[in-house]
C-alpha cells in the first residue's frame, strides 16, 4: 500500500477509562492495551491513524497511563510522533478533549475514542469536514436499534439538528460513533479543569450557538469493544479479515498464531482465534473464537470457544469452557466445565474436577 500524503492533522485520543466492563482483564491494563488479534487494540488505531496520513498524535490518558508510554514511546518506531497528557482527574470526554489544547499544533483536530473498532475512511470524514467548512464533523453510523445509543439526526445537506441521548422514540436511526473532527478554536470554548461531556454538554451548545455541525454517514466496520462478547468478537473479526488493519494484511485467516507460540497435532484453531507469544496449546484441542493472550498453556483435549484467557493462565486437559474470561495465572484443572459469562479473577486455582460452573447456577 503506498504511503499517504501527509495530513495537517491533530489525532487526538481518548484512553482515560478504566474499562471496568472487561473486569478483570483491565484490573492492571488499560482496556486499549488489551492483547487484540496479538496486537494492543490501541496499536490497530495507530497504524489506521498513520495510514490516513496523520502523524503527530496526543493521547489523553488517566487510569494506568505510564504503560501507554512505556510501550509506545515517542511513536517513531511506527512513523508517528506521539505525546501524552495525563488527567490527575477524569474530566470526561469533552474535558479531556479540552485538557489536552495545548499540545494541538494544527487547525484541523480528529478525536477518537480508544475503545472504539472502526473500518471508517479517515480521510473521508477529514473531506467532509473540509468541504462544508464545518466547525464540528461527527462520524454517524445507521445502526438497526437506535434506542441504546445516542441519535443525531440531520437535514438533506447533512447539517446536524439536535443531538438525542438514548431516546425510546428515535426521529432517526444515526447514531454518534465516537469519532469527531473539530476547528481548533471550538475547543478552546470547552471549559477548562472540570468535567464535560461532548454528548450532553458541549455538542448542544455548540449548536445552540450557531456554529456549523455537519454529520459523515460511513456504514463501514464499527464495534464498541467494551464488554468481553464485543472483544471476542472484534479481534476474531480482525483475525478474519472482516474488520480492517494495516498490522495485519497479508496475515487473515482463520486463526493468527504467534510464530514463538507451540501448537501440537490435531489442534483446531477456528472463527478467528488468536494465540499470543509463547502460548502452548496441547493435542487435540479445540479453539474457536477464541483470544489466547501471551505466556498461556492449554493441556491437550481443552475445548474453548468465545472466550479471552489472560496471560499466564493454565487450562487443564479435557477443559470445556465457553462465554467466559479466564483472568491472569488463573489455574482452571482439568475435566472443569466453565460457561455462560464466568469471570475467573486472576490467580484463582480452580482444582481438577469434572464439575460444572456456571454464572446461571
Amino acid at each position: 500500500m503506498q504511503p499517504a500524503t501527509t495530513r495537517a492533522v491533530d489525532a487526538v485520543i481518548l484512553v482515560g477509562g478504566r474499562g471496568t466492563r472487561l473486569r478483570p482483564l483491565t484490573i492492571g491494563t488499560p482496556k486499549p492495551m488489551l492483547p487484540t488479534a496479538n496486537h494492543p487494540f490501541l496499536q490497530h488505531l495507530l497504524a489506521r491513524i498513520k495510514a490516513a496520513g496523520i502523524t503527530h498524535v496526543v493521547m489523553s490518558t488517566s487510569f494506568k497511563a505510564e504503560i501507554f508510554e512505556e510501550y509506545f514511546g515517542d511513536g517513531s518506531d511506527m512513523g508517528l510522533e506521539i505525546e501524552y497528557v495525563v488527567e490527575d482527574t477524569a474530566l470526561g470526554t469533552g474535558g479531556g478533549i479540552r485538557n489536552v489544547y495545548d499540545h494541538l499544533r494544527h487547525d484541523t483536530v480528529m478525536v477518537f475514542n480508544g475503545d472504539i473498532l472502526s473500518g471508517m475512511d479517515l480521510g473521508g470524514i477529514l473531506d467532509t469536514h473540509h468541504s462544508k467548512d464545518a466547525d464540528l464533523t461527527m462520524h454517524l453510523l445507521n445502526v438497526r436499534d437506535p434506542r441504546a445509543f445516542g441519535c443525531v439526526p440531520t437535514d438533506d445537506d447533512g447539517r446536524v439538528l439536535e443531538f438525542l441521548e438514548k431516546t425510546e422514540d428515535p426521529p432517526t436511526n444515526q447514531i454518534n460513533a465516537g469519532c469527531y473532527v473539530f476547528k481548533k478554536d471550538l475547543i478552546a470554548t470547552i471549559p477548562e479543569n472540570r468535567v464535560v461531556s461532548v454528548e450532553r454538554e458541549t455538542f448542544p451548545g455548540v449548536l445552540e450557538e450557531g456554529y456549523k455541525v455537519f454529520g459523515h454517514v460511513d456504514n463501514s466496520y464499527w464495534r464498541d469493544m467494551g464488554r468481553p462478547d464485543d472483544f471476542v468478537r472484534g479481534s476474531s473479526d480482525l483475525v478474519r479479515g472482516i474488520a480492517h488493519s494495516p498490522l495485519l494484511e497479508g496475515k487473515t485467516g482463520e486463526s493468527l498464531v504467534d510464530p514463538s507460540a507451540g501448537v501440537a497435532g490435531g489442534v483446531l484453531l477456528l472463527s478467528g482465534t488468536s494465540v499470543g507469544r509463547g502460548s502452548e496449546i496441547g493435542a487435540g484441542c479445540r479453539l474457536d473464537g477464541t483470544v489466547i493472550f501471551d505466556g498461556v498453556t492449554i493441556e491437550p483435549g481443552a475445548h474453548i470457544a468465545n472466550s479471552i484467557i489472560a496471560s499466564g493462565a493454565r487450562i487443564g486437559a479435557n477443559a470445556h469452557i465457553e462465554d467466559c474470561v479466564i483472568g491472569e495465572g488463573a489455574l482452571i484443572g482439568a475435566r472443569c466445565e466453565l460457561l455462560n459469562g464466568m469471570r475467573i479473577f486472576p490467580g484463582v486455582d480452580i482444582p481438577d474436577a469434572g464439575v460444572r460452573f456456571s454464572s446461571d447456577a
